[in-house]
C-alpha cells in the first residue's frame, strides 16, 4: 500500500492535480496496475507513465479519483536475430480508481473496466 501524504495536504487546493501526479509518478513502477490494463503489449513500459486527473470527489473519510494512465508498452520477443516481434513500443490507456484515506494517507489503486 502507498501513501500520498502531500496529495492528502494538497486537496482542494489548486495544485491537487499537480501533487497528485508528481506523488503518482514517484511510485508508479510498483503501484499501479499497468500490467493488469494492457491491450495491445505483453510488457508495460515503467517509467512511461503519464497520468490524467479525470475526476475527483470527496465521499466522507475518502478522497476518490479517477485517473487516466497513458502509458507504453512492447510485445516482448526472444531477442534472437531472426525473431519477427519488432521492439517498438505501443501506446496503452487504462482508467484507475484511487482511494485516500484522509485519516492516513494510504491509498488504494484498482483498475477500472473501460467504459
Amino acid at each position: 500500500m502507498i501513501r500520498l501524504e502531500h496529495s492528502l495536504q494538497a486537496w482542494p487546493s489548486p495544485g491537487f492535480e499537480a501533487t497528485v501526479k508528481k506523488e503518482l509518478l514517484a511510485v508508479a513502477g510498483h503501484s499501479l496496475p499497468l500490467q493488469q490494463g494492457l491491450r495491445q503489449g505483453s510488457h508495460a513500459l515503467e517509467g512511461t507513465v503519464a497520468p490524467v486527473l479525470l475526476g475527483a470527489e470527496q465521499h466522507g473519510d475518502v478522497i476518490r479519483l479517477r485517473l487516466g494512465l497513458h502509458y507504453q508498452s512492447i510485445i516482448a520477443g526472444c531477442s534472437c536475430a531472426d525473431d519477427p516481434t519488432p521492439q517498438d513500443t505501443l501506446s496503452e490507456y487504462c482508467v484507475i480508481q484511487l482511494d485516500i484515506d484522509r485519516a492516513t494517507a494510504a491509498a488504494t489503486i484498482r483498475l477500472l473496466e473501460e467504459e
